[in-house]
C-alpha cells in the first residue's frame, strides 16, 4: 500500500524536480499512518518500529519502503546521465552550449536555472558511482574523476598539490602545448618522481573524436534509477534468515508479523518494561518459572511453545538466539517450504492457540 500508491502519487514530479524536504516529510508521515494505524485517521497507536528500519530493502532486513530522499535523487541523477554522455537533447545541448562552451565544468550548483542547480546537487553521488572512458576528454575533471580505471589525484597525490587547477579537464590537459605550464615550479622531488609516471602513464592515452562514455558502478554504460537506488541505500550483512521470510508463499500479514519477530518488536511483556509501561506483571502467563516475557521466551523457550515445536520433532533443536534457532530448524526440516512451517507454526498455532 505504501509503495503502490503514496509513494507512486509524487513519482512523475520527483522525476523533474527535487521536492522540498517539509513535503517529503509530510508525506512519510501518511506512510507511517497507512503501515501502522491503518484506516483509522484519529488513531494515536505507536509504530513498532524506526522508519530508518522500515525503508531498508528487504535483503537488508527492512521491509522495502522506499526512501523518498534517495528515490528523489535517483530519478534525478538521469539528467546528470543525458548530460554528461552529450545526448542529442535539446536540453542538453542548450546548457553545454549556454554555460560550459568555455571547456569548464560543473562543479557546484551556483550557475543556471534553479531546475538545473537542484541537478547538481546530486553531482557528488553520480561521480561516485561512474567512471568515464575517454575521447575527447570534455567532460570529465583530469585529477578529480575516476578516468579510464584511474583516479590521478589520489595515485599522484603529490604531484596534484602543485596543480595550478585542480578542476582542469582532461580536454585541457591534453591540449596545452607544454604541460608543465599547468603545475607551479618548482616540483618537490617526490612531485617530480610522480610526474615522470604520470607523463609514461599519457603517452599510453589517446584523445580522438567523440564523446566521453560513462560506465557505472554496476558494470554497464545503462544508467538505471532502480540500480542508482540501490547503490545509494548501500548493502547490510544481515542474517539470511531475511530473504528466507521474503521468498515464502505466506500470506503478507503472517510474513510482516515474522519480520517484526526478527526484529524483537512484537509486543511481549519485556519491551513493554523497558518503555516504562507499568503492568501488574511481567512474567510469563502460561508458564510457572516467574521468567520474563521475552520474545525469545514467549516463542520457543515457554513450555507452551516447547510442546508445539515438539510436535514437528524440533523442541530440542531451540537455541539461544532466535536465527540460530531458525538455522538448526532449516536443517532439521530439509524441506524448500520449511520457512513457511515455521511461520504457520509461529502465527497460526503460538499466537492464536495462546
Amino acid at each position: 500500500m505504501t509503495n503502490a500508491v503514496l509513494t507512486a502519487l509524487p513519482t512523475y514530479t520527483m522525476c523533474t524536480f527535487l521536492l522540498p524536504k517539509t513535503v517529503i516529510k509530510q508525506i512519510d508521515k501518511f506512510k507511517k499512518h497507512c503501515l501502522w494505524r491503518g484506516s483509522d485517521i484519529n488513531s494515536k497507536k505507536p509504530s513498532k518500529a524506526a522508519w530508518k528500519l522500515v525503508s531498508l530493502p528487504k535483503d537488508c532486513g527492512g521491509l522495502g519502503a522506499l526512501n523518498l530522499y534517495i528515490q528523489n535523487e535517483s530519478l534525478l541523477l538521469k539528467h546528470l546521465h543525458k548530460f554528461f554522455n552529450k545526448m542529442d537533447i535539446p536540453w542538453v545541448q542548450l546548457i553545454w552550449t549556454y554555460h560550459f562552451s568555455n571547456g569548464s565544468l560543473p562543479i557546484s550548483s551556483n550557475k543556471g536555472s534553479f531546475w538545473w542547480k537542484d541537478i547538481l546537487k546530486t553531482l557528488n553521488s553520480f561521480k561516485g558511482m561512474a567512471t568515464a572512458t575517454i575521447q575527447d576528454g570534455s567532460t570529465c575533471f583530469f585529477w578529480i574523476d575516476l578516468c579510464n580505471g584511474r583516479l590521478l589525484s589520489v595515485q599522484f597525490p603529490e604531484l596534484c598539490s602543485f596543480a595550478k587547477d585542480i578542476n582542469t579537464s582532461v580536454h585541457s590537459m591534453f591540449n596545452s602545448k607544454d604541460i608543465t605550464d599547468l603545475f607551479h615550479l618548482p616540483l618537490s622531488s617526490q612531485a617530480c618522481s610522480q610526474y615522470q609516471q604520470l607523463v609514461s602513464i599519457l603517452q599510453d592515452v589517446t584523445v580522438q573524436m567523440g564523446n566521453d562514455t560513462w560506465t557505472y558502478i554496476w558494470g554497464s554504460s545503462i544508467f538505471t534509477s532502480s540500480k542508482a537506488y540501490l547503490y545509494l541505500t548501500g548493502t547490510r550483512n544481515v542474517h539470511p534468515a531475511y530473504k528466507w521470510l521474503w521468498k515464502s508463499y505466506c500470506q503478507p500479514r503472517r510474513n510482516f508479523f515474522f519480520w517484526l519477530l526478527l526484529k524483537d518488536r512484537v509486543s511481549t511483556r519485556a519491551p513493554l518494561r523497558r518503555k516504562n509501561m507499568e503492568l501488574e506483571c511481567y512474567s510469563c502467563v502460561h508458564c510457572l518459572l516467574d521468567t520474563d516475557e521475552t520474545l525469545l521466551h514467549l516463542f520457543f523457550h515457554c513450555p507452551f511453545a516447547l510442546a508445539c515445536w515438539n510436535t514437528l520433532g524440533m523442541a530440542n533443536l531451540v537455541q539461544p538466539d532466535v536465527f540460530q534457532t531458525l538455522t538448526a530448524f532449516r536443517d532439521h526440516l530439509q524441506k524448500p517450504f520449511f520457512m513457511e512451517i515455521i511461520i504457520s507454526m509461529c502465527v497460526g498455532h503460538l499466537v492464536f492457540q495462546e
